[in-house]
């Protein structure tokens, strides 16, 4: 297999704010309230690319279904 493709993607708060389209605060509540998964590093978070896909198609068909 490819070394990049077994490589996890990372993307930062501002990243996942701007594929959100919601504010940055936003994205911070969701990780602190455990509803979107990330790791810290530092001071910073960093969401894995693969949760935040899962997170929107988990909202998606919650709200299709409401």
């Amino acid at each position: 297999m490819d070394e990049t493709s077994e490589q996890a993607r990372f993307l930062t708060v501002n990243e996942v704010a701007g594929v959100m389209r919601v504010s940055k605060m936003t994205v911070y509540r969701l990780l602190h309230s455990g509803a979107l998964p990330g790791l810290r590093v530092g001071r910073s978070f960093r969401v894995p690319a693969d949760a935040l896909e899962a997170y929107l198609r988990r909202v998606a068909t919650t709200s299709q279904t409401a």
